[in-house]
């Protein structure tokens, strides 16, 4: 059958190797051409950036977040509408050409620098050339798509950061560079390799912006129980990674009548001092991103997607279905707002008004806000417990969930650890065993919930420390064990960002990356051990042995 598309970024991507009729995640075969062209443009304005750089001239801010919002669009589950991503593409043309006039040559630029289109005419003809099968050798193919799916991971951690005023300009000038060399051809295996590394020394400093922005702006996150609970009001769901959309969101229904509950990748913002003092921020909703359909529907008000994990959404639901910033769906509406712009939430908000409130889905509450400033005032308390013996080992299990049911194994692995494990975490794959109640390790609970995907930041930060603590020369020689579930493209700047760090044995599932070729798979194996899955009592016996 003749390929209508093709996509393999994602987890689920089809048969572990690639959508070629439509995707897992609802992206038809013309959404995925334009974002495929989406993508090559960003490369080309970036392989004129990067020249420009080189030549000693400014790059506008503006050009920075341009870049940064296209790659964002793309990543898994974000944007599904077509003509918002042509309108992107739009915008990048005419901003290439202007940025094309003020490079004192072209004569080194790649073609996709140099490409111009005046008409909307030539979108479809130019995708067909230019998507993910147009590098021919299978290797350099492997490595440019993990270097690019990288940098999308990159590119929502240094928007968001953005949307708090925050900038990087080394973090800018390198992932546009990063893009610019996935089109030069000179570079072979080797070179791509040395800049996947490269690109995941720039993932810890973007996560370190992140950080700083989300800390700066909100405090930090502390050891906090979220109520899973429901109220009597009419209220707004949001769901997606944005603090800042969430804030102004908070403020602009004050005295209104209206929660606001969190879904998902939004739950550890309440872990954060500044949103507790909004007394109709009432808990979390539901879990994580796959189960929306149910969840949605039964919520009843409003919901607001602030960035990726939107499931195609059914139509009993679709008119309450609202998207802001990388977010999109067509028949949705979209509300717009540039970064330090104050968003208009009135009308998700008048229609949160006529709404009954949520079905009550659970009750109780689960513990979080472990990030690494928590988790350090704790260090005394953590360090005595594993000199004591209490805590023998730690489990890095952060990473996101999904539909596929060999995600289970995540849940059974978890309620088969050791007693005397503690599991670090952050992202949506935490909602495989978070409502397990695993218990406490004198008063250090089993879960530690650093929170967001970015946040995979703070167990880093965490891992370093505890390696200075113990006076330890490797990081590779502490108690801990690496077991991610992963999904999309941030979870793979997170794993490039690790294996910066010198983090070896890191097991990945369920199942490897399918845009890792043989050759390039042998080679995160043969220098970093990178492995998958067994099953969990295989994975007991590896990890755990005699010990259990």
């Amino acid at each position: 059958m003749e390929n209508k598309m093709f996509c393999y970024q994602c987890q689920e991507t089809a048969g572990c190797a690639g959508c070629t009729q439509m995707g897992v995640c609802g992206k038809k075969p013309e959404v995925a051409a334009m974002q495929d062209l989406l993508v090559y443009v960003t490369k080309g304005l970036s392989a004129i950036t990067t020249q420009l750089r080189a030549e000693g001239k400014e790059v506008p801010a503006d050009v920075n977040h341009l870049i940064t919002l296209n790659l964002f669009i793309t990543i898994t589950n974000a944007n599904f509408d077509k003509e918002a991503i042509v309108e992107r593409i739009d915008m990048t043309l005419a901003k290439k050409r202007k940025m094309l006039a003020l490079t004192d040559s072209t004569d080194s630029l790649p073609e996709a620098a140099r490409w111009d289109c005046k008409g909307r005419e030539g979108y479809v003809g130019k995708a067909a050339q230019v998507g993910v099968l147009s590098t021919k050798d299978e290797d350099v193919r492997s490595l440019r798509e993990l270097i690019t799916y990288g940098l999308k991971g990159l590119s929502a951690y240094s928007k968001h950061a953005n949307a708090l005023l925050e900038e990087d300009e080394e973090v800018d000038a390198f992932l546009q560079s990063a893009l610019a060399k996935t089109q030069d051809d000179r570079l072979g295996v080797e070179d791509l390799v040395a800049l996947a590394l490269e690109t995941g020394k720039y993932g810890v400093s973007g996560m370190a912006l992140l950080d700083k922005a989300n800390t700066s702006a909100y405090g930090n996150p502390e050891m906090t129980k979220v109520n899973i609970g429901v109220g009597t009001r009419p209220a707004i769901l949001v769901s997606g990674h944005d603090l800042r959309d969430l804030e102004m969101l908070l403020e602009q229904t004050k005295g209104t009548g209206i929660d606001v509950y969190t879904h998902s990748e939004m739950l550890p913002a309440h872990y954060y001092p500044a949103f507790k003092k909004y007394s109709h921020f009432v808990g979390n909703y539901g879990n994580a991103w796959w189960k929306q359909k149910e969840e949605f529907e039964s919520f009843n008000g409003p919901i607001l997607m602030t960035t990726n994990c939107i499931v195609p959404p059914k139509d009993s639901y679709k008119d309450r279905l609202y998207t802001t910033g990388a977010a999109g769906y067509p028949g949705c509406k979209h509300i717009p707002g540039k970064i330090g712009e104050e968003k208009d939430f009135s009308q998700i908000i008048a229609h949160a008004r006529m709404c009954q409130p949520p079905v009550e889905l659970e009750r109780g509450e689960i513990i979080g806000g472990f990030a690494h400033n928590q988790v350090m005032a704790l260090a005394d308390t953590v360090v005595e417990a594993v000199k004591s013996g209490a805590i023998k080992k730690f489990v890095v299990m952060a990473g996101c969930d999904g539909r596929a049911k060999s995600r289970n194994y995540y849940t059974d692995f978890a309620k088969a650890l050791p007693n005397d494990t503690v599991i670090l975490t952050a992202g949506c794959a935490k909602y495989k065993y978070n409502k397990l109640d695993l218990g406490d390790i004198g008063g250090i609970p089993r879960v530690l919930d650093a929170g967001q995907c970015n946040d995979s930041y703070s167990l880093a930060v965490i891992a370093l420390k505890l390696k200075e603590v113990f006076g330890l020369d490797d990081i590779n020689d502490l108690p801990i064990i690496y077991n991610i579930a992963w999904y999309e493209q941030k979870a793979v700047i997170v794993l490039l960002a690790l294996l910066y760090l010198g983090v070896k044995n890191i097991h990945l599932g369920p199942t490897l990356p399918a845009f890792l070729s043989e050759n390039v798979a042998k080679v995160l194996v043969e220098n970093f051990n990178i492995a998958g899955i067994g099953t969990v009592e295989e994975d007991m016996q590896l990890f755990f042995g005699e010990e259990r």
